[in-house]
């Protein structure tokens, strides 16, 4: 045995020559040149059969090629990597078997798992390495790179002490152990740390001059001095010494920039409101003007904000200032108009700035006859200059106060009830009919300052089409956006609104038509394309959808292909919904579930940064990172395929017959040619499935082919196109699962909790169901999924066959009735009845969801259910096409075909160009 296995046992060497070519197969494994590598192990066990390192190398390397037949688009190949990956796995096993005393084997097995993506195995096998070899600073680090991935912080902190202790004279180790203190949340100990690795420095090194590392490194030091608390009774110690430690590396830092940004920021949190007037000024002088976050924090300095409004603004997004964030007084807008619009003010340093123009008209009242000079000359500027973005510009002047914050904090009005009645909404519809008057007649503005060119008429009609989408007045805007395309049918932007008309006023397939017209005028346009395939998928037409989107597309593969791998969230998602709609439960899954893996790859990916940000000392970009990936499972996109993956699962759960229709028919009780008509659509679906796409997807992009084609990527092989793997699931583990997920990363999306609700009742979870519902009320207690959801719970209660446990049951009796103000459940919807009668502006979907309630419960006749609905006459918010079909098959199941008469008339003349209702 120890002829065969010279190492087993005391840890005998191999001799010289295998050991050279031992050494060989490491380094070839490394610069994956893995058939020379194979050769070498091979010749190593040819004499040493049961040689365990060897074995295990081999088996590395065998996954390796495995991992690279495996993304192969043929089948043969890819079934010939299947069997190499399971050949590897026996080999490294059989090799750790062989020689569980030796840390390369266990190392090896660790790296297996790795490539694997099993990062919670691979961590025990390198810390059973780690047993054998303590000071393996190979092994250290690895496990230290997947400890910080999977955010064991605790070990991720030991493991780069441990590192540091055997290398104490590399930068690196010293940074990545400072990174770990403050991950672990003691920012005051990385500070030291850091300083530590500068007492180990000389004078005059590279470490002190100016230079971007050292740039990065001071800066990472002071954004940590930031986060201390420091010694002061108020908190601020750590700001403080933050913004003194600025002038000692001024003359170090070459982002100019984040220095001043930094200062500015611990300048406004001192209260420190003067030194930060003129740090906004030298950011103004840097270009920064358009900048509206600095807007902001100039605004939180001039109307000496505390604090907690200065982080506030701070990390405001997009066009967001102090102004559009919570109302101000008069006297505060009184100063932000001295400083932006006085004689001596922003307007007059800064003439040619667009953003401070922008800005003065959202401080001015809107009551007021400045206001309407200063938005007409805006309008006038922009119509001439034919500007298409302005409809949209002009409505983040929407402001109104949110009711969910007690009028503390602002929010844009979106609903067309809330525009219609916003002041702003009805001076621009006075101000744009006056235009379109006075440029029909004199060709020129009201104001009569000269003749305006032929196309300011076009502009004006567009931009008075886009106040009619706004407040739901789909004809009038039909009609004037059709004068724009008679005037001028060359531009791809008329089409674009027409479309959007047609589709929110009920037409879909005209509309997709309509952007169709608008994308053949111009080929070379992404953007039109893009939205063409998805008004298409929203019309059902998916094979037009796809000829589209392939003339973006590479030549080889499918389009769908190409666009899973160049991570097309858009595209799948609108695709799963079109599969949702027909019922097809399977394909959609299986899109939703690539949109997924699109966030899984995206959370692997960060594991390059790991070594790289701190080798390179971007160590801020690298903390953001950080922040960013422990965010992104609350990320819209995958919000949207999550939520819709949960209500698949529940609807077969609750509906097992809906997947009949995907079953192989019954061909015995068919006659000869129904027979062969059923097999053929049966075979022409199943070859849809797989293949993916058509012929036509492969259609040429619009910039022409070449003979010089390169070889395209091989692709990885969808297995279950029809996603028959993921209805064999367990429904309800599968939306629990997804469910959870929502639950911990959007914990202030409502329909976050209405789905753990959802699931939690149909497991029989009870106090969790109660505990969602609870959730739901604390981010708003007058939604329609809460009231509907209290509704469900109680009547479950009160059904239910069997009891919880016992102290289950005391919290459900003493928390529930809280839900419901104290009141029995017919006392709950008798007040929400009254609530929606009083108030005509109610949401639709709360008013179908009470009439849905009354009927349920018999708390009245099925006319009392249906005057909640039809009484608001559709002018009431969330009057939209989907919401409109969920309460006319409500109107259709009691009312019959008088009330379902009545609520049509209704829909036609709100939605004038509806179908299939």
């Amino acid at each position: 045995m120890s002829s065969d296995n010279p190492q087993q046992g005391q840890g005998r060497p191999l001799p010289k020559k295998e050991q050279d070519l031992f050494k060989n197969v490491v380094k070839f494994y490394e610069s994956k040149n893995y058939k020379k590598g194979m050769k070498n192990a091979d010749q190593i066990l040819k004499r040493f059969p049961n040689h365990g390192e060897t074995l295990c190398m081999k088996g590395l390397i065998l996954n390796g090629m495995a991992i690279s037949a495996v993304g192969g688009s043929k089948d043969k190949k890819r079934e010939e990597g299947e069997e190499m990956k399971k050949e590897a796995v026996e080999l490294v096993k059989r090799g750790l078997m062989m020689d569980m005393r030796s840390h390369v084997c266990w190392h090896v097995y660790g790296l297996l798992h790795r490539s694997s993506q099993n990062y919670t195995e691979a961590i025990k096998a390198y810390k059973q390495a780690l047993r054998i070899d303590e000071e393996n600073l190979q092994i250290l680090r690895d496990m230290s790179l997947l400890q910080i991935q999977m955010r064991d912080l605790i070990g991720f902190k030991e493991t780069r002490l441990r590192i540091l202790t055997l290398r104490p004279s590399s930068k690196v180790h010293w940074l990545s152990y400072a990174l770990s203190v403050h991950v672990n949340g003691d920012a005051e100990a990385a500070v030291g740390i850091l300083d530590s690795y500068f007492g180990t420095l000389e004078e005059g090194c590279e470490e002190f001059q100016k230079n971007f590392e050292s740039s990065e490194l001071a800066l990472y030091k002071n954004q940590l001095l930031s986060e201390t608390k420091g010694e002061d009774e108020d908190g601020l110690g750590g700001v403080k010494k933050a913004l003194e430690h600025l002038d000692e590396i001024e003359n170090v830092v070459v982002d100019q920039t984040g220095w001043l940004k930094a200062k500015l920021s611990y300048q406004l949190q001192l209260g420190k409101f003067e030194d930060a007037k003129d740090t906004v000024f030298i950011l103004f002088e840097r270009g920064l003007t358009e900048e509206h976050r600095v807007h902001g924090a100039y605004m939180c300095a001039l109307l000496k904000c505390d604090r907690a409004t200065c982080l506030e603004v701070e990390k405001m997004k997009g066009t967001g200032t102090l102004v559009t964030l919570r109302p101000i007084s008069e006297e505060e807008r009184n100063i932000l108009l001295d400083a932006y619009g006085s004689k001596h003010g922003l307007s007059k340093l800064y003439p040619r700035s667009n953003g401070i123009k922008r800005i003065h008209i959202t401080i001015l009242p809107t009551n007021g006859e400045e206001f309407k000079t200063a938005i007409d000359k805006y309008c006038q500027k922009q119509i001439t200059k034919g500007v298409p973005s302005l409809g949209a510009d002009l409505s983040s002047l929407y402001l109104m106060e949110d009711s969910l914050s007690s009028g503390s904090r602002l929010m844009l009005a979106a609903d067309p009830l809330d525009v219609k009645a916003h002041p702003v909404h009805v001076l621009l519809v006075d101000l744009i009919e006056a235009y379109i008057t006075s440029l029909s007649s004199n060709n020129s503005f009201p104001s009569g300052d000269g003749e305006c060119p032929p196309s300011a008429l076009l502009w004006a009609w567009y931009l008075r089409s886009i106040l009619h989408e706004q407040v739901a007045e789909y004809a009038q805007g039909i009609t004037l956006i059709n004068k724009c395309i008679d005037h001028t049918p060359t531009a791809v932007d008329f089409y674009e609104l027409k479309a959007r008309l047609l589709e929110a006023g009920g037409d879909i397939q005209q509309a997709a038509d309509v952007i169709d017209a608008g994308r053949d005028l111009d080929h070379q346009d992404r953007y039109i394309n893009n939205q063409t395939t998805k008004t298409f998928l929203r019309a059902g037409r998916d094979e037009d959808a796809k000829k589209r989107i392939a003339l973006f597309t590479r030549e080889q593969g499918t389009p769908e292909q190409y666009l899973y791998d160049m991570q097309c969230a858009w595209y799948e998602l609108e695709l799963a919904d079109l599969l949702r709609r027909k019922g097809e439960f399977g394909r959609s899954l299986r899109k939703y579930m690539a949109v997924v893996k699109h966030y899984e790859d995206y959370h692997e990916d960060q594991f390059d940064f790991h070594s790289y940000c701190i080798r390179k000392v971007t160590m801020r970009a690298y903390c953001d990172l950080l922040r960013f990936e422990d965010d992104l499972w609350g990320l819209p996109n995958y919000g949207r395929a999550a939520e819709e993956i949960v209500k698949i699962y529940l609807y077969i759960h609750d509906n097992p017959s809906a997947l009949e229709s995907d079953a192989e028919p019954d061909y015995s009780k068919m006659t000869p040619a129904e027979r062969k008509k059923a097999k053929n659509m049966a075979r022409k679906k199943k070859n849809a499935a797989g293949k993916g796409g058509s012929k036509s997807d492969t259609k040429s992009n619009s910039n022409g082919g070449s003979g010089n084609v390169k070889k395209s990527k091989p692709h990885a092989i969808d297995e279950d196109p029809s996603g028959k793997e993921l209805l064999a699931l367990n429904y309800l583990d599968e939306a629990k699962k997804y469910a959870a997920i929502l639950a911990r990363h959007s914990p202030k999306s409502v329909s976050s909790w209405a789905l753990q609700y959802d699931v939690s009742v149909r497991r029989g979870k009870m106090l969790m169901g109660l505990q969602s519902l609870f959730k739901m009320k604390s981010i708003d207690s007058n939604c329609h999924q809460l009231f509907s959801r209290v509704v469900d719970f109680s009547r479950r209660l009160e059904s239910r066959s069997s009891k919880c446990h016992d102290t289950s049951e005391e919290i459900i009796s003493a928390e529930f009735p809280k839900l419901m103000g104290g009141k029995t459940l017919s006392e709950f919807v008798n007040s929400a009845i009254e609530r929606v009668k009083s108030d005509a502006a109610t949401d639709l979907p709360m008013r179908t969801a009470v009439a849905k309630a009354i009927v349920t419960l018999g708390e009245g006749s099925a006319p009392d259910s249906l005057s909640v609905i039809l009484d608001s006459k559709l002018n009431c918010r969330c009057v939209n096409v989907d919401s409109c079909r969920e309460a006319l098959e409500f109107i259709a199941s009691v009312g019959g075909d008088s009330g379902k008469g009545q609520f049509q008339a209704l829909l036609v003349t709100k939605f004038p160009f509806l179908k299939d209702f």
